[in-house]
């Protein structure tokens, strides 16, 4: 090729690349805009009235109060919990109020022939669900070397794998609609480490970067033509029991928060599309803030607000 073409060729390409960051520059200041007027005004929250919208660990909790609320708004509820008796309990509440549809499953999330059976049954008895909150999960609280092996193993299996094994089972049917919500509950433990809570925030942290991971393949697999929505949850303490020794210097600034209250807002995020949500909203900015100072302001924040879990023996 003739020098001169070589040259044509090399500024046309240095001419699109430069065309493809000024159109960067437009679309990130757009969404920035956007992210401001949305912060001004929130977007309208989506009707889940006739969704099929499945919760684990519906027995107590968050769990309950999310199956309560989501059948008022006039969706089919399917709850799973491993405590069949609570489980049933929180259908039967749900029933009284002749809201919605609501029905009971048995199943231990951790155990992945159990999940697809039971997803299996779900399909055939209700349909395809459509809404999908992973809620379950446990929170034993001691220091690092006093977790044993199997305990370690449990908040994994729970925790983390079984959103995996939630996902093999409902994904699929929602990607050949094109059509379907995933909610994770993730922490703030999930965001920040915390004494006395090391293979739980570990297992918190994975929540994250499997919603992050598997949000972003749906998308670039499909050109960004996947209508499915991600939604993942970072709750402060929530007074549900697990937390069994909390520790708050100003218990009046931060209080626990009320599973109803973590419900609410967890429905609001998911009506209205965020990609992440933490309970009470202002932490997620705290977060971000916190990861761009020195290591020393952020531990000497930490030491003043003294907010954390004790160690239960």
């Amino acid at each position: 090729m003739p020098a001169y073409q070589t040259t044509m060729v090399k500024a046309y390409n240095g001419a699109l690349v430069l065309a493809d960051v000024l159109l960067l520059i437009l679309k990130i200041l757009y969404y920035i805009c956007e992210s401001v007027y949305r912060f001004f005004v929130p977007a309208e929250e989506k009707s889940v009235a006739g969704e099929i919208v499945l919760i684990t660990g519906t027995g107590h909790g968050i769990g309950k109060e999310l199956a309560l609320r989501y059948a008022s708004l006039g969706a089919t509820v399917v709850c799973w919990d491993l405590n069949q008796e609570a489980n049933e309990e929180t259908v039967n509440e749900i029933k009284k109020t002749e809201a919605a549809a609501a029905y009971a499953y048995q199943c231990d999330v951790s155990n992945r022939e159990q999940v697809l059976s039971v997803a299996e049954r779900v399909k055939k008895e209700i349909g395809d669900v459509t809404i999908l909150v992973n809620n379950a999960g446990i929170m034993p609280c001691h220091a690092f070397l006093d977790h044993t092996n199997d305990e370690i193993r449990k908040i994994f299996d729970i925790n983390v794998l079984a959103h995996f094994w939630m996902l093999q089972a409902f994904l699929p049917s929602m990607i050949e609609k094109n059509h379907g919500h995933i909610v994770a509950l993730s922490s703030l433990a999930g965001l920040s480490g915390i004494p006395n809570l090391v293979p739980y925030c570990a297992s918190k942290f994975a929540v994250r970067g499997l919603m992050e991971s598997i949000s972003e393949e749906l998308r670039t697999a499909t050109k960004g033509k996947s209508l499915i929505k991600f939604t993942t949850i970072y709750p402060y303490m929530v007074d549900t029991g697990l937390c069994k020794k909390p520790k708050i210097r100003f218990p009046n600034a931060v209080p626990l928060v009320s599973p109803g209250e973590a419900a609410s807002q967890i429905i609001r995020a998911q009506r209205t599309d965020h990609r992440e949500k933490t309970v009470p909203s202002y932490w997620l900015s705290l977060t971000v803030i916190g990861r761009m100072l020195p290591d020393s302001a952020v531990q000497s924040a930490l030491d003043f607000a003294e907010c954390g879990v004790d160690a239960v023996s």
